[in-house]
């Protein structure tokens, strides 16, 4: 049931650009796989190669430590409205640090220069492989919006108040190891 292809079609690109979630998966040579669910509008496409996503302030920071240490990175998108079907992008990945030039770039071209309050970095995700299959057991949910709940906690938290939790909560992963995270400031 599966199939795999070496970059993105234009058949995947509408599949994702109609999803309003996706998950990403990550792991060190040691400790713990980390699964994330992403939304907010924040993956992009930049070519059939490589894809980006804004990563906003999260309890801890597993997939930056875990690039640092091994780099391997799956996306990966199901459908929960219309025709089933599950799309894996699978390859290596790489921290754009907020403030550089690939972020700023990319802020400027991709996301129309706005920069949500929390946001910390950009995982880019160079793609080794595409997969689909066939997402029969993915329930039929209906979408209904987006929760507002990560911005409120940011403009809540305000400036000084993410570079503290950033401090605190970003640094380093759940197993110890660095993420590499600098804040801006």
């Amino acid at each position: 049931m599966a199939e795999q292809f070496p970059a993105l079609t234009e058949a995947h690109r509408r599949f994702i650009a109609r999803q309003h979630m996706f998950f990403t998966a990550s792991a060190a040579p040691h400790g713990r796989v980390n699964l994330s669910p992403k939304g907010l509008d924040s993956l992009r496409i930049l070519d059939d190669g490589v894809v980006v996503y804004l990563d906003r302030t999260g309890s801890g920071n597993e997939t930056a430590a875990h690039l640092l240490a091994d780099g391997r990175l799956s996306i990966m998108f199901c459908a929960f409205e219309g025709p089933p079907l599950i799309l894996r992008l699978y390859g290596r990945g790489r921290i754009l640090p907020r403030g550089g030039v690939d972020y700023e770039s990319l802020l400027a071209e991709q996301f129309g220069g706005e920069e949500p309050l929390g946001s910390r970095q950009m995982v880019a995700l160079d793609i080794e492989m595409v997969q689909t299959s066939c997402g029969y057991a993915v329930p039929h949910l209906e979408f209904v919006g987006e929760r507002p709940a990560l911005d409120n906690w940011a403009i809540a938290m305000g400036p000084d108040g993410l570079e503290t939790y950033w401090a605190q909560k970003n640094m380093v992963s759940i197993d110890g190891m660095p993420t590499g995270f600098t804040s801006r400031s």
